[in-house]
């Protein structure tokens, strides 16, 4: 099956393509650090919890900025929002404790999530989104469990870790992908 391919798309395959690359990095990085403190929410932890919510944020304005075509921009204000709240609601509750952390990660991970899905959707004729959709599809259900884990006495804070690798991945699943449409087109 073959998908149709906007002409002007290789500006915004290009642009999506780095800021997905540098997304990876970050995820990545984050997760190790995240990991390394340990399951509790320690200063660097509250810490951590908060940059990631805000380089998300960071992400959204670049993408608005630099995407061409195909740009969702009410999908990516209503991202950009949930990220600052989610930061605020995680410096706010992190300090008193893991489950206030996951719970608010939780809601931000399913929030986010459907709204990936609806960004990556929109995208998919740029080509490289069906890491996006499943990313967007995966999040949603993992802010689910993450609500529910903030009630077992097992709760964790490196389970976010994971959670932020897999995400990380499929960034960099999408921006190979984008790489031949960059390429193609």
């Amino acid at each position: 099956m073959t998908i149709a391919i906007d002409t002007n798309a290789r500006p915004t395959a290009a642009a999506l393509r780095n800021l997905y690359v540098v997304r990876f990095g970050f995820a990545v990085v984050w997760a190790i650090l995240l990991f390394l403190t340990g399951p509790g929410s320690g200063p660097v932890s509250v810490a951590l919890l908060v940059i990631y919510p805000l380089f998300d944020v960071a992400a959204a304005i670049v993408d608005l900025r630099t995407s061409k075509t195909a740009r969702p921009t009410t999908a990516l204000y209503v991202n950009l929002a949930l990220s600052l709240l989610a930061a605020i609601g995680l410096a706010v509750t992190a300090a008193s404790g893991v489950a206030g952390a996951l719970r608010v990660w939780g809601a931000w991970a399913i929030t986010a999530g459907i709204v990936q899905l609806i960004v990556a959707v929109n995208r998919r004729r740029l080509g490289g989104q069906w890491p996006m959709i499943l990313s967007g599809a995966i999040s949603t259900l993992a802010g689910t469990t993450f609500i529910l884990q903030a009630g077992t006495p097992t709760a964790s804070l490196t389970t976010l870790a994971g959670y932020a690798t897999i995400g990380g991945v499929f960034f960099l699943i999408s921006a190979l992908r984008l790489h031949r449409t960059a390429k193609s087109t």
